[in-house]
């Protein structure tokens, strides 16, 4: 146990960017973002940023962040109005988290109910008929 223990403090320490920090990310949405971008609503040039963490995942924000030129057809915008940004990689992942942290509740979490078949009007006329059948052949 303390084997592992001790591994994992030393990944945790020459690896300390793998987890992105929140706290570090609000304060590159403050000092870069909340120009362009509000939360929770108002007037800006950019989308609220609540939006954008209930639409989509860490992972695009930061791509879309680091290379807005690239990727704002995929997004589905007709125009790119956001600078590149000259942001580290730690920060354009801890922004990212920041903003993903906005909205705890994701599109993508919306549970989809199953469609019920659907039954064509000859095939339920069939079906009715059968059943009609049926039950004549049980009185006989």
């Amino acid at each position: 146990m303390k084997k592992l223990l001790t591994t994992l403090l030393l990944i945790g320490m020459t690896n300390s960017n793998l987890v992105a920090d929140i706290q570090a990310g609000k304060a590159v949405y403050q000092a870069n973002c909340a120009i362009c971008h509000t939360i929770n609503g108002g007037r800006a040039l950019g989308p609220d940023f609540n939006i954008v963490a209930y639409t989509r995942h860490p992972e695009e924000i930061e791509a879309y962040a680091k290379d807005p030129y690239s990727n704002y057809q995929a997004f589905g915008y007709a125009a790119n109005a956001m600078p590149t940004l000259p942001l580290s990689d730690q920060e354009f992942k801890d922004v990212a988290q920041y903003i993903s942290s906005l909205q705890p509740f994701k599109k993508w979490m919306i549970k989809k109910s199953p469609k019920k078949p659907t039954m064509q009007s000859g095939e339920e006329n069939a079906t009715q008929t059968s059943d009609i059948n049926s039950s004549v052949k049980r009185e006989s």
